[in-house]
């Protein structure tokens, strides 16, 4: 297997656990020193919500985002290998940012650290809500939200027939009534990807100015607006947008098939979100995961150097 059509893609928000990363650090130093540089970089003592919990700490959104981002990063660095592309859903962008050199660590997981409080911040607990919509038409769901008063958008564009929605709570259950089908109302703390983030976007915004970023080293896909992007403004104003806008995941994979002529995906972070959802995007992709030191040790067996 050549790395030369592979892509490395990184999860967002929801794949945590408490523990996540416990055997990477058991194992290897490098993961302890990057535990350890998390905690220096956010002020706290992130390492332990990660490995000892309370469960409902790391559910907590200024928690979860470092999390993951951690998580990610660290089996990045321990996978020893360089893919031609890269991405990442939502939160996922800025682990595939640090993959990139576009983002310091330290600078990505304070950054995450205050998007999640900001995002948090911006509505009031149980005024939101998220909803996965299963099986049903794009079509039918933007006439839905048409019909409806009230704040909802369409928030993630996950796979064919896997749709969220987001806003405010009751407008965004009516569509989900209104749009039939299988619904999941999501556990998450507030309404991300919808408009009423637009006051984390702001706040976001006035940290992204104040840090350095550099241009992706290798092809790095955005989110917002499912395209690649080539230079630190491109990377700034994505990071912006993103925070109250649509996540474009279909279209970005298909676009990277195309048009980088990637033919095999490697999930780096916790859970298998990415992986189920790229088996429905494309079939034909070779998808392959890692999440844990045992899934670390495969990949980079089944990795060329």
């Amino acid at each position: 297997m050549s790395l030369a059509r592979t892509a490395f893609v990184f999860p967002g928000q929801g794949s945590q656990e408490v523990g996540m990363g416990a055997d990477l650090c058991r194992k290897f130093a490098a993961a302890r020193d990057l535990y350890a540089e998390a905690d220096a970089a956010v002020g706290y003592a992130l390492s332990k919500i990660v490995l000892e919990g309370p469960a409902d700490l790391l559910r907590q959104t200024e928690h979860t985002q470092p999390a993951i981002l951690l998580v990610s990063v660290a089996l990045h660095r321990l996978v020893e290998r360089t893919p031609a592309v890269v991405a990442g859903h939502s939160l996922g962008e800025y682990s595939a940012l640090v993959a990139a050199g576009s983002l310091r660590f330290a600078d990505a997981i304070t950054l995450v650290h205050k998007r999640g409080r900001y995002m948090q911040e911006a509505v009031p607990a149980g005024e939101g809500a998220m909803i996965a919509l299963l099986g049903v038409e794009e079509e039918a769901v933007r006439t839905a939200i048409a019909a409806q008063s009230g704040v909802v958008d369409l928030a993630n564009f996950n796979a064919p027939g896997n749709l969220v929605i987001a806003g405010e709570a009751e407008a965004t259950r009516r569509v989900a009534r209104a749009v039939g089908g299988k619904s999941v109302e999501l556990a998450v703390s507030a309404p991300f990807h919808c408009r009423l983030m637009e006051p984390a976007e702001e706040r976001l915004a006035a940290d992204l100015a104040a840090i350095d970023i550099s241009a992706p080293a290798m092809p790095l896909y955005d989110n917002v607006d499912a395209r690649r992007v080539t230079t630190a403004a491109e990377v700034r104003d994505g990071l912006k947008r993103q925070v109250s806008r649509s996540v474009l995941w279909t279209p970005l994979i298909r676009r990277m098939i195309a048009d980088e002529g990637v033919d095999t995906f490697v999930e780096i972070g916790p859970g298998k979100v990415l992986t189920g959802l790229l088996r429905r995007i494309d079939r034909q992709a070779k998808r392959l995961s890692i999440a844990d030191a045992e899934s670390l040790e495969a990949a980079r067996a089944a990795l060329p150097a």
